[in-house]
């Protein structure tokens, strides 16, 4: 820290993390983890802007909005009933709608017409529908 301060004194800029680590004979790594490890922690509840009417706060800044509890409930409820469906239809579902793979693509992996495939494929689905309901 006393380098960094000095630096910007003397230069009248930040040391970038290449300049504090030559100075000090320190990998860059470990300079940036040095580094981070002495900030002050936040909470996520810390107000970053007020309109005057309404807060924003830190956690609407980082909020995950792929990982929701929705999201989470959803994909457990989908393990649980492909766990539930025989092997071939597991396989059709999770090549076609997992994989992202056509009919026509499946079939020709697994040595079955694609009519097959679609007789399959919706079978399992039926069966899904049955199992979810």
């Amino acid at each position: 820290m006393q380098f960094k301060e000095r630096y910007l004194k003397e230069n009248g800029k930040e040391a970038t993390l290449e300049i504090i680590s030559k100075e000090l004979g320190v990998g860059v790594e470990d300079i940036s983890f040095s580094l981070d490890a002495i900030q002050d922690p936040i909470s996520l509840q810390e107000p970053v802007y007020n309109d005057g009417a309404e807060n924003i706060y830190i956690m609407d800044q980082v909020k995950d909005s792929k990982n929701t509890d929705e999201s989470w409930t959803e994909k457990m409820t989908i393990m649980q009933i492909m766990k539930k469906l025989n092997d071939k239809e597991k396989m059709i579902i999770t090549k076609r709608f997992f994989d992202g793979r056509t009919q026509m693509e499946v079939a020709g992996e697994i040595g079955i017409s694609q009519a097959q495939v679609s007789r399959l494929e919706k079978n399992a689905i039926e069966h899904i529908k049955r199992l979810y309901k």
